[in-house]
Formats: structure tokens, C-alpha cells, sequence
């Protein structure tokens, strides 16, 4: 299943890509939250190659999902890819210059189910499309209105 939105925001490109490309903040995103987040990389710095093992639980059920960085391409894109015992997926943001003070982010999500139940779990989705593409997109909307933010309040 491929879910795609496309969100302007009212912040510099290189302070866009920066936000995004924060890999403390997401991690403390994620604890607040209550997952456990462990990097179990040796790279230095921001590069393809980095990994985070994460424990979350879902729907009363205790999870696991290992994501990657696969690509980078500053300050145009990021590609992640995740694993998880039932399904991978594939995130891609792509970012564009729209002004001096204007980027454009499309972010892509794509999940391939591995097992049975995870197909059936995809299929569901597919029937809600509507439903999940509306919470998709506001969660989206919500991260990108958190970056304008804190663009305003820096200046």
C-alpha cells in the first residue's frame, strides 16, 4: 500500500532538510512516546548506513522494526527503509524550493506485507483508504506545522 502527501511550509529549504534530517530529535520523538529506540550503527555523523533498532508496543502487542537510512541526497531527499518480522516498508521525503522561505516536502510511504496476517492487516487498510489517507495526512500536516514553528520561533 502507498500512501503519498505533499505539505508547504513556510521555512528555508537548508532549515527543512535540517529538521528532518534531526536524528536526536526523532529519537526522543519516539521515547516521549513509549518506544525504546537503540542505535546499533558505528557511523559518525548523518549517512547512509545508520540504523535504529526500535520496541513499541501496538495494538496491546509488544513490536519490533529496525530502520535505515538508504539514502541521502542533501538537500533534496531521504530515503528510509524499515523492517519489521511482518512487513517492510520504504519512506521517501523530497524536498523542494519553493521560495527563499517556502519548501515543499512530499513524503511517500510505502508497506509490503511479509505474512499472511499482515496482509490481511494492508488489505483492511486498502478498504479504510479514505480514512487512512485523512490520518496520514494530518499527522503529516502536524510535524510539518512543528517544524514552522520552531522556524518562527528561532528567528
Amino acid at each position: 500500500m502507498k500512501l503519498t502527501t505533499r505539505e508547504d511550509i513556510e521555512a528555508p529549504l537548508d532549515f527543512v532538510y535540517g529538521a528532518f534530517a534531526d536524528t536526536g530529535h526523532w529519537e526522543r520523538s519516539a521515547m516521549r512516546r513509549g518506544a525504546d529506540v537503540v542505535r546499533s550503527d558505528r557511523i559518525q555523523g548523518f549517512a547512509p548506513g545508520m540504523v535504529w533498532n526500535v520496541s513499541f508496543v501496538y495494538r496491546s502487542r509488544p513490536r519490533r522494526a529496525a530502520v535505515k537510512l538508504v539514502s541521502v541526497d542533501e538537500p533534496n531527499n531521504l530515503g528510509f527503509q524499515i523492517i519489521a518480522s511482518s512487513f517492510d516498508a520504504h519512506v521517501t521525503l523530497d524536498f523542494v524550493e519553493l521560495s527563499s522561505r517556502r519548501t515543499r516536502v512530499t513524503i511517500t510511504s510505502e508497506v509490503k506485507p511479509r505474512t499472511l496476517a499482515a496482509r490481511v492487516f494492508v488489505q483492511s487498510m486498502k478498504l479504510a483508504r479514505n480514512k487512512v489517507e485523512r490520518k496520514y495526512e494530518a499527522r503529516i500536516g502536524l510535524i510539518c506545522n512543528d517544524i514552522e514553528e520552531r522556524y518562527r520561533t528561532r528567528r
